[in-house]
């Protein structure tokens, strides 16, 4: 439920905001062609006034489409359309900001491409400064608007749930966390559970509802929140509210369950509980193919030189191949050859242990320098390419060592439900190396939890600033 609401409050502000952008776009034009110059009869000495070259407003509108697809699409990405538990001020105009920057980066790199005239620079910003106040204005309007009319009451929902444990009261922590959303949690019932909140048991759902209906403050929401073996409670529930108006919602106790991309869908109309997942194919994960394919393209053109350079000295220094092909699991088990500088000699026994040593004597002087400073995993880059990984994401495994690890440490396989990545939150926090498996899952495991573009931004900024050297690199 939270969900949907935040949906429609996502389309609203999506179609307020695209109206805003149009609203700022004509106001930058009035602003400096129609009230600057005017301005500049009365302030000689104000400099840039006048614009250097008019352009009627016909000119401007042509331009207008595309800014607005821009803009929107800026504002998709950079967040502003995330959900927010608490409604600050400072929260607000800092998003607003941040988004209005980002569109100006946006439109001006798109109008930079227009050759029928040069597009003032003046316009541009005064048309980030209007989106900026209006994007704030109309969320501080629309939100204290809602937030004033259910404080008399209006546009509250009531929810009563059914089920004290652990997933109902995370439910009455996420409706309460959302206050401006008008979710009001009445109590609970529970069969062994006493205390204030606590309204009856399971059996009296019916009367609780019909006394609260009588009093003026009929519940809207009932959330089964009941672990699946006490099916004979819910379907009395389910049973006793069908003749009543209240919605009823069924959140199961799945606590207890192993879950990696838990959601829900149908098949022919019959939900369907998805526990273990792979990610769904959503905007946000094209968009990460497509930002993979631009840097790593970007890495392999302008490192050319460098990769030259290296190629030279695992030539020159020992005799072999350049580069060292390697079998490794990515999504779904999918195998795959990924590709490193080879920094090993090949009279030495093969990748027989599960890590490198230090000071392994296998390991060349050019190696042991391109391990140490990751620069043997460049040429990765042309499996990002390609398809076979991601720029971010948990570190691949050989295969005989995925076999042998998924039945000894826990859920060490779900790490292969998003693509295998260059980096990964694990290895950006020192967990690379002659370092324990255990807490590298854990890192992988959370990072496919909490995945979003912004955060594998954020892990290939920290991979440059602290993460290319590391002293268990051997």
């Amino acid at each position: 439920m939270l969900q949907e609401q935040s949906r429609l409050f996502q389309r609203i502000f999506l179609f307020t905001d695209f109206a805003l952008v149009a609203l700022a776009w004509l106001l930058a034009y009035a602003t400096r062609f129609e009230l600057f110059p005017s301005l500049a009869e009365h302030l000689p000495n104000v400099p840039h006034l006048t614009p250097p070259e008019y352009r009627p407003l016909s000119a401007y509108l042509w331009l207008l489409p595309w800014a607005m697809l821009a803009s929107s699409l800026v504002f998709w990405l950079s967040g502003l359309y995330a959900q927010e538990r608490a409604i600050r001020f400072l929260r607000l105009a800092y998003s607003a900001l941040k988004a209005s920057v980002l569109a100006l980066v946006g439109v001006a790199a798109l109008v930079a491409f227009y050759r029928e005239f040069s597009v003032s620079r003046l316009f541009l910003m005064l048309f980030a400064v209007y989106l900026a106040l209006f994007l704030t204005g109309a969320r501080l309007v629309i939100y204290y608007w809602m937030k004033r009319m259910r404080a008399k009451g209006k546009y509250r929902r009531r929810v009563l749930i059914v089920g004290a444990g652990k997933v109902g009261h995370h439910l009455a922590r996420a409706f309460r966390a959302y206050p401006w959303m008008g979710f009001e949690v009445v109590g609970f019932l529970d069969d062994t559970k006493t205390g204030e909140d606590i309204l009856g048991t399971t059996d009296q759902a019916a009367e609780v509802v019909d006394r609260m209906e009588t009093e003026g403050r009929p519940v809207r929401y009932v959330y089964i929140a009941l672990p699946l073996r006490a099916a004979t409670v819910i379907e009395r529930v389910t049973s006793d509210m069908s003749e009543r108006l209240a919605h009823v919602c069924l959140a199961p106790d799945l606590l207890g369950f192993t879950a990696l991309n838990a959601r829900v869908s149908d098949i022919d109309g019959m939900p369907i509980i998805h526990l273990i997942d792979e990610v769904p194919l959503r905007l946000t994960w094209v968009a990460k193919r497509i930002v993979d394919i631009g840097f790593s393209a970007a890495v392999l053109l302008l490192g050319s030189p460098l990769l030259l350079a290296i190629a030279f000295a695992v030539k020159l220094t020992s005799p072999g191949p350049v580069f060292y092909r390697q079998e490794r699991v990515s999504l779904n088990g999918r195998r795959f050859g990924m590709l490193k500088f080879r920094s090993m000699r090949t009279d030495q026994a093969g990748d027989v242990n599960l890590l490198t040593q230090a000071n392994d004597p296998r390991v060349t002087s050019v190696g042991r320098f391109i391990r140490r400073t990751s620069l043997d995993e460049l040429p990765q880059f042309w499996n990002v390419l390609i398809g076979d990984m991601s720029v971010v994401g948990p570190r691949p495994e050989r295969t005989w060592v995925v076999e042998e690890m998924r039945s000894q440490i826990p859920r060490y396989i779900l790490k292969h439900k998003v693509p295998a990545g260059i980096t990964g939150w694990a290895q950006i926090h020192g967990w690379r190396g002659d370092t324990s498996l255990e807490k590298r899952i854990e890192y992988d495991l959370w990072y496919i939890q909490h995945w979003s573009l912004k955060l594998d931004i954020k892990i290939m900024v920290m991979t440059v600033w602290k993460g290319l050297v590391a002293r268990n690199a051997y």
